[in-house]
């Protein structure tokens, strides 16, 4: 097994960075959906609004979860940057793999998260078959 630099890491870390501002885009954009479905259930109890309301229950809880194991991912980048930088070798390959599954388990989230969102879509175009 080859050493780890400085380098390796950095390259996850870039790329968990990115992810989670992608991560927190979505976060927003179902907090303003959450209001605005909320005011119309509250308006017309329809059972596609409830599905709605469900299903964005469902993205939520896997929104935040990506969001738990990408931050994770990220803070132990950096501290196999830091034992990397005390010259703890074996234990700063460890916490790297463990940060790389973490960065695949955040990954499957969101592809898990996004076929749900497609799902959203179809709910919310379902009424127009009728």
């Amino acid at each position: 097994m080859q050493e780890l630099t400085l380098i390796t890491p950095t390259f996850l870390f870039s790329a968990v960075s990115l992810i989670l501002l992608a991560y927190t885009n979505r976060f927003l954009s179902y907090a303003q959906l959450v209001r605005t479905l909320k005011d119309k259930y509250m308006e017309d109890r329809s059972k596609v609004t409830h599905a709605q309301i469900q299903n964005l229950r469902e993205r939520l809880r896997l929104t935040r979860n990506m969001q738990i194991f990408g931050v994770a991912s990220l803070l132990l980048c950096a501290v196999t940057m830091f034992l990397i930088y005390i010259n703890l070798q074996f234990a700063s390959t460890i916490i790297f793999g463990i940060a790389l599954v973490l960065f695949i388990i955040s990954l499957a989230l969101s592809v898990w998260e996004l076929l749900l969102s497609t799902k959203a879509l179809k709910i919310h175009l379902s009424d127009m078959d009728k």
